[in-house]
């Protein structure tokens, strides 16, 4: 397995670098750090506005950079097969996702500083661009890198959760876990009476058909990497899966690839979760 994590001196990227080694044994490590001049990422431009040593400038945060991958080689497990480091002047988001796609990365890791979403929207975060434009899974580290032992897996239907069974089993957690497979039927709010026969009707066959989904991924998932328990509850599905997972180590979630202006708009319910989640997520594509 070949994890790529994007890294800064930051504490949520060595919390993610840390949370790597805690949840998987990777066949490969890329350490990946963006150097972001900002406006000076050009050196047309530091020459317009006349900076001063911009050539120190620019190699003193390369330096700095180079600095931050290998303080986070020393967090992976002493173990690890191989580590690599990239640092360049880049964007940090692109670099990433630019550097993920070279290497043929399985897995996407960054912590977050946990922006509230609308800030996220309009202002942007690392975190919050590789979640938004990654087409491999990614994890987003959340607070301090802990063992994780209790694991939410939120399935959608029944598409969602064989991917994230594929997912779970060609990629082992590094030890057994507890896994809780939670589905969400959504609620409808203010139904008009005329059509809540209607609905009752619907929202049973919903129900049943999110048991069936949820007692057949118990059944794949069963072995002595997964205690398997499942759970199945109606309500708004993001906020549901939250609270719910205010007692577990990680949510797992999948996504269903928005694309374009309504995926930047609109994200989906694994982006929803990932936002509003107290833990980790783990966001299976």
């Amino acid at each position: 397995m070949r994890i790529l994590v994007g890294v800064d001196w930051s504490d949520e990227a060595f919390a993610a670098v840390e949370q790597i080694g805690l949840l998987y044994k990777p066949d490969d490590v890329v350490l990946v750090h963006g150097v972001d001049l900002g406006m000076f990422q050009s050196p047309i431009v530091a020459g317009a506005v006349n900076l001063q040593g911009y050539e120190e400038f620019r190699q003193a945060l390369i330096d700095a950079g180079r600095q931050a991958v290998e303080r986070c080689r020393t967090l992976l497990p002493a173990e690890t097969p191989s580590i690599r480091t990239m640092c360049e002047v880049q964007h940090p988001a692109a670099f990433i996702l630019d550097s993920a796609a070279t290497v043929k990365a399985d897995l996407i890791a960054v912590g977050t500083h946990d922006h509230s979403r609308m800030r996220e929207v309009f202002v942007g975060s690392v975190s919050h661009q590789v979640l938004l434009h990654a087409t491999v899974p990614t994890l987003i580290v959340k607070g301090k890198a802990r063992p994780i032992a209790r694991i939410l897996l939120a399935v959608e239907d029944r598409e969602d959760a064989v991917r994230l069974h594929q997912w779970l089993t060609s990629h082992p957690f590094k030890n057994p876990v507890a896994v809780t497979i939670l589905s969400v039927v959504p609620s409808l709010a203010m139904v008009e009476p005329n059509v809540m026969v209607g609905f009752t009707s619907w929202s049973k066959e919903q129900n049943r058909q999110a048991q069936q989904v949820v007692n057949d991924t118990a059944l794949a998932l069963a072995g002595p990497q997964f205690n398997v328990t499942t759970d199945v509850r109606t309500g708004d599905p993001v906020t549901t899966v939250c609270e719910v997972g205010q007692s577990y180590d990680l949510i797992v979630a999948g996504s269903h690839g928005r694309k374009g202006l309504a995926r930047f708009l609109l994200g989906g319910v694994s982006h929803g979760i990932v936002h509003r989640a107290g833990c980790s997520v783990l966001v299976v594509r």
